[in-house]
């Protein structure tokens, strides 16, 4: 593997700015290591290959002239394929979407193009962001470079494997309930949700409005806070979008770094997100670090959030009610495929019923039913309502524990990465890899997971990091601080010893 590929996006940044390697050179390398490694792991569905080494050589051609240019400019980037991208190929991980090209694109597209960073590809995906393993994907699943018969986590898996892989050093992900952070989990990556708003979600084909975050995956929680100050601040096509200015993450960040300084820091442990259900190495990993911070200085509290235990039950009514509303627009008259009846009139509702019958796989077609159900006459409160009236004791009880504490720790994901195929068949086992995410979507908390250890199955283990709304300063110090008392796991991955001739 070309050494460069395992520096970070700052370290690069830092060879590209010193003119000691040019972007095309980096990504080129990145791309041949895609080609290389994508047949094994298949991380990208699409792959840029003339795009990204144009918007290359046309970053280098600035530097030499000697124009001013962001700091991670020449560095590839990778996206989830739920973020339209003009004239690129824009599939959601779904056959409905497989013949569409995007007149426009994104928010966080049209950032990443002006700053120069080359978008390298777009990454697999289970459908339309509904599932918890990338086994969803109408394309096939991604494998975990840990393991290529384990699962990448969902539904991010594409984009965590292919930072994981060292295919690239950055990649944005979008996450409902849990769909960066669990990926960063099982994969030994850094996975961000950023406070809901805190980035435009303008041109992400929505799953569920109020819950969709787009956010960082990165290799190290720099990394991330730099990609994070660059796509975020307030977008006026974005209704739901922060008007408030870009937090200066990375000073936190380096500064965390550089003292160690952990003075007054309270930390809140969920008594609700550990326990029963977890693998005892997660929960052996998750103690290990508590205690490390603990001995660094920080000041460690048992807190307690019952809503908690009723947050999954909550969100698989929220979500697919929202979702069932979003997909509406795949009727096979606008975009998309078009499937007609076979026999009989050609009327707009058998068109719809025909294309979506045979564009949605069974999980979209599972969550459409349920959310319809669940919003349906007579049954709307019951079900609908009541599941916001646990949302409302969910955010209530965030703003009483961070009264007390600075932020709370939780393992992100209840085990390691379970082998493909393994749960598959059954749903709710599915469902239950998002216990620890989910109540952080539902209040609109910010929270992300650091790689803090490998477990004694030889897979990595995720530490979560949640902070009060528009707190991602704080969570990103905590984050940072965790990371420099855990080991580096990324170097113990067999991705980081792979060659590109296998």
């Amino acid at each position: 593997m070309n050494e460069l590929l395992k520096k970070s996006a700052l370290e690069l940044a830092d060879l590209l700015a010193g003119s000691e390697v040019t972007s095309v050179e980096l990504t080129t390398a990145s791309l041949d290591r895609i080609d290389a490694l994508n047949g094994r792991v298949h991380a990208f569905l699409f792959v840029d290959r003339e795009g990204a080494l144009a918007t290359a050589a046309e970053v280098d051609r600035k530097r030499a002239a000697g124009e001013k240019l962001h700091r991670l400019a020449g560095i590839p980037i990778a996206l989830k394929d739920n973020m339209v991208t003009r004239g690129v190929p824009t599939t959601c991980g779904s056959k409905i979407l497989g013949n569409w090209l995007p007149p426009y694109d994104a928010t966080v597209v049209t950032i990443l193009k002006d700053a120069g960073l080359p978008i390298v590809g777009k990454t697999n995906m289970d459908e339309f962001a509904m599932g918890s393993s990338t086994e969803h994907s109408a394309f096939g699943p991604t494998g975990n470079p840990w393991d290529l018969s384990r699962i990448p986590g969902g539904s991010g898996g594409g984009s965590a494997a292919a930072v994981a892989s060292f295919m690239v050093p950055l990649a944005l992900g979008s996450d409902t309930g849990g769909s960066i952070r669990q990926p960063g989990a099982v994969t030994g990556t850094v996975g961000v949700k950023p406070t809901y708003g805190a980035v435009s979600r303008y041109g992400l084909v929505a799953m569920a409005s109020s819950l969709d975050q787009i956010g960082p995956v990165t290799r190290t929680v720099a990394d991330a806070a730099a990609l994070q100050e660059l796509i975020g601040g307030w977008d006026p096509r974005d209704s739901t979008s922060l008007d408030e200015p870009v937090a200066d993450l990375s000073v936190a960040v380096s500064d965390v770094h550089s003292t160690g300084s952990v003075e007054g820091l309270k930390v809140g442990v969920v008594t609700e997100l550990s326990g029963e259900g977890y693998q005892a190495g997660v929960l052996a990993a998750f103690h290990d670090t508590v205690e490390k911070l603990r001995k660094a200085g920080a000041e460690i509290l048992e807190v307690s959030c019952p809503s908690f235990d009723f947050a999954l039950s909550a969100y698989y009514l929220i979500m697919p009610a929202e979702a069932s509303s979003n997909l509406a627009r795949f009727d096979g008259m606008r975009y998309g495929i078009r499937v007609e009846p076979e026999e009989g009139p050609v009327t707009a509702e058998r068109v719809m019923a025909a294309t979506r019958e045979a564009g949605f796989g069974d999980e979209v077609k599972r969550r459409i039913i349920l959310g319809t159900h669940v919003l349906s006459a007579g049954y709307y409160d019951a079900y609908y309502g009541s599941a916001q009236k646990v949302r409302t004791l969910i955010q209530r009880d965030f703003d009483r524990v961070f009264s007390q504490v600075d932020v709370l720790v939780s393992p992100t994901a209840p085990t390691t990465a379970f082998r493909i195929g393994d749960k598959i068949s059954d749903p709710m086992a599915m469902y239950l890899n998002d216990i620890s995410t989910i109540p952080a979507n539902l209040a609109g908390v910010p929270a992300m997971t650091v790689p803090n250890a490998v477990a004694e199955d030889g897979l990595p283990v995720g530490f979560q990091v949640i902070a009060p709304a528009r707190a991602d300063r704080r969570m990103y110090e905590v984050a940072q601080l965790v990371a420099d008392l855990s080991e580096d796991v990324s170097s113990a991955s067999p991705a980081a010893q792979w060659e590109e001739s296998k």
